[in-house]
């Protein structure tokens, strides 16, 4: 697979989002602003890049029966880098997204591209795969927390998008309005796919 391919696989084809459903949990809790959706997506990039180069690096040296456990300690390492900076510069940030900052340390889609991926390639595929899976994933939630907020609260980093007389949809920042928003993106993007693959036919 071609750099520029495995870079972006993430975006659509393989979306850990909207395809593979990995990494529900905070995707549910934080998508009620886009503030949040960003410092989630941003985070959780940064642990997945590092952790895939360094798995890569270390892959040879460890035996299979205990690399999960190593890939946890390699992976919570840098979770733990992420809470501190993020409690030292971003004090707001880091209370509002509260504790799932940690529980990166156990997203599906961390432990899963260390697994899948990183411990059998090389470092700069999985640089190229940890990157572009992380931005996959803080594009989704953005898009997710794009329209939960705007539809929740008529407003968009706290800027009036709507006009004055649109009663916001409390529902929509609510947790049923996170499963429904992510249903129909799935169902969305799942009809966008069975269509091209109508025409490719064709």
């Amino acid at each position: 697979m071609k750099a520029i391919q495995e870079f972006t696989k993430g975006i659509i084809k393989e979306n850990p989002v909207f395809v593979m459903a990995l990494g529900l949990c905070p995707t549910l809790a934080v998508s009620t602003s886009v503030q949040n959706a960003i410092g989630m997506g941003a985070a959780a990039t940064f642990v997945l890049l590092c952790s895939n180069i360094i798995i890569s690096l270390i892959k040879n040296f460890i035996p299979s029966k205990v690399r999960i456990p190593c890939f946890i300690l390699v992976i919570a390492s840098f979770v733990t880098i992420v809470d501190m900076v993020m409690e030292a510069y971003v004090p707001p940030l880091h209370k509002s997204l509260g504790i799932f900052i940690p529980l990166i340390v156990v997203n599906c889609i961390i432990l899963g591209r260390a697994e899948a991926f990183a411990s059998k390639n090389g470092v700069f595929k999985s640089m190229l795969d940890g990157f572009g899976m992380g931005l996959s994933f803080m594009l989704a939630i953005i898009v997710i927390a794009s329209i939960r907020e705007i539809l929740g609260t008529g407003a968009i980093f706290n800027a009036k998008i709507l006009p004055a007389s649109y009663k916001p949809m409390i529902v929509a920042i609510l947790p049923p309005g996170a499963f429904v928003t992510i249903g129909l993106l799935m169902g969305l993007l799942n009809i966008l796919k069975n269509k091209k693959k109508s025409q490719a036919h064709s």
